[in-house]
């Protein structure tokens, strides 16, 4: 950093009644500045009649998380409540399009929907997540992003036989003949909660 450059940034703290000392550095940005609005979460969630939170639904491919994810954002919508559901596939399609299936793209996955359900959860919405999300410590993060009581676990509990049964996108036949590696519950782990809320 030039001396120009910090000589800017110090005027620029100064006029707004910050100190350097206040800057941060979270992960690989530098030099960042949480900046806090007079509308906070509680007032959004009293203007929404409703208070945020993340449903985070887990189970295997097949288990029904799609299915249920939406069931349930439909019966709250018929109640006034706004809803929004964060899918595996469909953040794939988007947010995460950069993302493989190794474990380290599985986690990373899972990191990037956990904040963007934090930002929903904290704008008064209740989001739904409908995800695999196969790793323990992955899911532990999550939860450790939000107020206690904001973060919902559903496991869906399906054995591996009546998913592979179901198969709705053909995927456990493509991992049966080696077409797909690392599919999870046939050769990558799927870690059952310790302790989802249902």
């Amino acid at each position: 950093m030039n001396l120009i450059h910090l000589s800017l940034i110090t005027l620029l703290h100064f006029l707004l009644g910050k100190n350097l000392s206040d800057l941060s550095t979270n992960g690989n940005s530098k030099n960042i500045l949480w900046h806090e609005c007079p509308i906070q979460k509680l007032d959004r969630q009293k203007l929404l009649q409703q208070k945020g939170c993340v449903i985070w639904i887990t189970g295997l491919s097949g288990s029904g998380k799609s299915t249920i994810a939406c069931a349930l954002s439909r019966s709250l919508h018929s109640r006034g409540k706004l809803t929004y559901i964060l899918d595996g596939d469909n953040i794939r399609h988007g947010l995460n399009r950069d993302l493989g299936f190794k474990a380290e793209d599985r986690s990373e996955n899972i990191r990037r929907i956990g904040e963007v359900a934090k930002l929903l959860a904290d704008a008064g919405i209740i989001c739904i997540t409908s995800l695999i999300s196969p790793y323990q410590k992955d899911r532990d993060a999550c939860r450790a992003l939000l107020p206690k009581g904001d973060f919902i676990e559903v496991f869906l509990d399906v054995p591996l036989a009546v998913c592979e049964a179901r198969d709705p996108k053909g995927l456990y036949k493509l991992a049966r003949a080696g077409m797909i590696k690392g599919f999870t519950g046939i050769d990558d782990p799927y870690e059952p909660p310790c302790s989802s809320e249902y």
